[in-house]
């Protein structure tokens, strides 16, 4: 049996399950509870409450980099997959991102260049996708 590291495991098993980056982004951020503190419970039994959360925390980081490093065009196709993963549309997944900004953006990133960053990342594509939905409305 090989022992896995807690960021391993949080890579290779908990968000190699989960389709698209910006799902895992909002994955992550749910896992952010009162004190800013990250917690999952098979987690937290299998590696500890501190190698847990500093797991969760590089995640975190890790994979908003990756958001903010893919290029729009091609976080418009993961948004449509992390939606249709999450079973509600690329719109309303775009929208409720836009209303859980405050925990997709880990710790110690608030108020850096990062999060405005990451908040016009979203605003644009919640915009394309209620601006898609009017093209598709009037060329129908």
């Amino acid at each position: 049996m090989t022992l896995k590291s807690a960021l391993q495991d949080v890579k290779e098993t908990t968000l190699s399950a989960i389709t698209g980056l910006l799902a895992r982004l909002a994955y992550l951020g749910s896992l952010r509870r009162a004190h800013n503190r990250y917690e999952h419970w098979g987690m937290e039994v299998v590696h500890g409450q501190e190698a847990s959360e500093r797991a969760l925390k590089a995640a975190h980081t890790e994979v908003m980099g990756s958001v903010l490093r893919t290029p729009l065009p091609t976080l418009e196709q993961d948004l449509r997959e992390s939606s249709e993963f999450s079973g509600i549309g690329p719109r309303d997944f775009a929208d409720e991102m836009q209303g859980r900004f405050e925990e997709l953006v880990p710790e110690g990133r608030e108020d850096t260049p990062s999060s405005t960053h990451l908040n016009s990342v979203l605003q644009a594509l919640s915009s394309l996708e209620r601006n898609r939905g009017r093209a598709t409305r009037s060329t129908s």
